[in-house]
């Protein structure tokens, strides 16, 4: 508390004291005008105008701001983001407003990536990102590539953002994240591929289907593998190097020549049926003499 001032040796009373006996209207009104004010209106503090220097020069420093993608360029993998916070703008009377900060334009947007592979990502409006500026002109490295010279000398500017797309506000955050697993999934969780390392297991879950396009694929399973499905075709030529087993029937059929062709004994336990008639050991011919003749066809 800023207190009056006396040349002698009595004791010094607290500027509000002295406020509150003053009796002249205009005098009173000083001294509640002056409590009012700041030290550095008071005294002229010589700290506070460097803090407020320094202040101001932070202003127009700009490290990273949340924001949220206006629109996403994919031929040049650039977009527009619209910053999340907005500017404080001080009018002459001292009155302080807020006001939305212009949308920032060709911001190259990052895609996790290294020797040669990259992982790519839709990019649409509405998404969530964190805006990071370079401490110098982008416009020629982002024209060009390589080392190049500053096309202009700013510093710190909103003309050379980076977007980061994966940072969340709170009303945005993903649902059901899996804590002791990788995942690469859709936002709803619907679909995932999880990489489980306590298990040493990979899991994928697609429920539109999967597809995979190679010219060659090759399964190495050292116990089983098990596919449940209520129909599986295989288009082309099937080979089964160890046993085939099947136990619920094998019905096939074929459009032209032979529709089955064994090589080897087999062994058949049970019925043989062709084309109606059985062929097996309850088989027999009736009216057949000993001789050196050949019995009918088949009954």
């Amino acid at each position: 508390m800023v207190s009056t001032c006396a040349r002698d040796n009595s004791a010094v009373e607290p500027l509000s004291i002295v406020a509150a006996r003053a009796t002249s209207g205009a005098m009173a009104s000083f001294y509640r005008y002056f409590l009012t004010m700041n030290r550095n209106e008071q005294i002229g503090d010589p700290l506070m105008s460097l803090r407020a220097a320094l202040r101001g020069q932070q202003a127009d420093l700009w490290t990273a701001l949340p924001g949220t993608i206006e629109s996403y360029d994919v031929g040049t993998q650039t977009v527009v983001i619209q910053p999340a916070i907005k500017a404080q703008i001080t009018a002459s009377d001292g009155g302080v407003t807020t006001v939305a900060l212009p949308p920032l334009v060709d911001c190259p947007v990052q895609f996790p990536a290294g020797g040669q592979c990259t992982l790519t990502f839709p990019v649409v409006a509405g998404d969530e990102c964190l805006v990071v500026f370079a401490s110098r002109c982008i416009d020629a490295w982002w024209q060009s590539g390589g080392v190049q010279e500053q096309a202009e000398f700013r510093m710190h500017d909103l003309s050379d953002g980076f977007a980061l797309l994966g940072f969340r506000s709170k009303p945005r955050v993903l649902p059901a994240v899996a804590t002791a697993a990788v995942q690469l999934r859709s936002d709803d969780g619907a679909a995932f591929i999880e990489l489980n390392p306590a298990a040493s297991a990979v899991k994928i879950v697609a429920p539109g289907g999967f597809e995979v396009d190679a010219p060659r694929i090759v399964f190495n399973a050292n116990d089983s593998v098990t596919v449940t499905s209520p129909q599986s075709t295989f288009s082309g030529a099937l080979t089964v190097k160890g046993v085939f087993t099947f136990l619920a029937g094998l019905i096939g059929s074929t459009g032209q020549g032979v529709a089955a062709a064994i090589s080897g004994t087999i062994n058949f336990i049970g019925t043989l049926t062709a084309n109606g008639k059985r062929i097996d050991d309850t088989h027999s011919h009736g009216g057949v003499q000993p001789g050196g003749g050949n019995t009918g066809p088949v009954q």
